[in-house]
């Protein structure tokens, strides 16, 4: 289990490989991740946003969860491993957070709940009985995709809860992330990609970023120079892959993504499950364009 303290640096969201006839990808998903282990990551997120958690059903969440201990210890990596059990319904929640708890997950990735448009004391309530169940809990704001916004006052109060390690904050603009870490409320992840050198600069301690899933290290660099006082230095370094992450949500996540993990032939398909669909024509065209141009001036 992780704390507080340890909840910073880049955290990749991991994309959930999918074969032509929807099943799991196995073989793709062990060669991915043992990828992703070689880079000086803080995090593995499985079953979040860009690993499709909606189409994925438990039992290859347990499948990918134990694949992933097995790869970081083949690798003798000690990397988090933070599982998303977040739902709609709290009583799911808290079940499929017992669950992560019981396969050994160091933490868990909570959604604020969506569609239903609870209160705010309804949603501090869900993660009350969330933080019961003794796993380490990261919020996770994301109002475009739930339907809700915290409050500022909600937001403080479930930082505030014991077990609450952190909040995953991917709302537009910067006032959350600057309001919680003035109050020095607790770790604050920026899930805003085009936000990241912005949120870091304001104090966030790290990102939980679908575009790190490539150029893993220019993403840790950019982390790693804001933290050492060098945010010009590290807003020269971010301004490289910025086109990219425009292009890798111009179109709905995870699908750009998993088109270039495919593309450059780290997994074996883009195959999603419906009702996402693979990115166009014209994306993928830009996006090859994108990627020649960043690899040559990475070199």
């Amino acid at each position: 289990m992780i704390g507080r303290d340890e909840l910073h640096g880049v955290l990749v969201p991991v994309v959930t490989p999918f074969l032509p006839n929807g099943e799991l990808d196995l073989a793709s998903y062990i060669h991915y991740v043992g990828r992703l282990a070689e880079h000086d990551i803080h995090g593995l997120i499985l079953n979040g946003t860009t690993g499709e958690a909606p189409t994925v059903r438990w039992d290859e969440v347990v499948q990918l969860t134990r694949a992933t201990q097995q790869i970081l210890k083949d690798k003798q990596r000690s990397i988090p491993v933070i599982i998303g059990t977040g739902t709609n319904d709290t009583l799911t929640t808290v079940q499929r957070t017992e669950q992560a708890a019981a396969l050994g997950a160091d933490a868990v990735l909570v959604v604020v709940p969506y569609y239903s448009k609870p209160s705010q004391e309804g949603i501090m309530e869900h993660f009350r009985r969330v933080t019961e169940v003794g796993v380490p809990v990261i919020a996770y704001e994301i109002p475009a995709r739930t339907g809700v916004r915290l409050t500022m006052h909600a937001a403080k109060t479930i930082m505030e809860m014991e077990g609450v390690i952190g909040i995953k904050d991917s709302s537009d603009g910067l006032e959350l992330v600057t309001e919680l870490t003035r109050q020095d409320a607790g770790a604050v992840l920026c899930g805003d990609d085009l936000y990241y050198h912005a949120k870091l600069s304001q104090g966030a301690s790290g990102g939980i970023l679908a575009s790190a899933n490539w150029y893993t290290d220019i993403f840790i660099e950019v982390h790693d120079l804001v933290r050492k006082g060098m945010v010009f230095e590290g807003k020269r370094s971010f301004d490289r892959v910025v086109p990219l992450i425009r292009k890798l949500f111009q179109e709905p996540n995870p699908a750009p993504i998993k088109w270039v993990l495919a593309n450059q032939g780290v997994i074996a398909s883009d195959h999603l499950r419906l009702p996402m669909t693979p990115i166009s024509q014209p994306l993928q065209n830009e996006l090859a364009r994108l990627l020649t141009g960043i690899e040559a001036a990475h070199n």
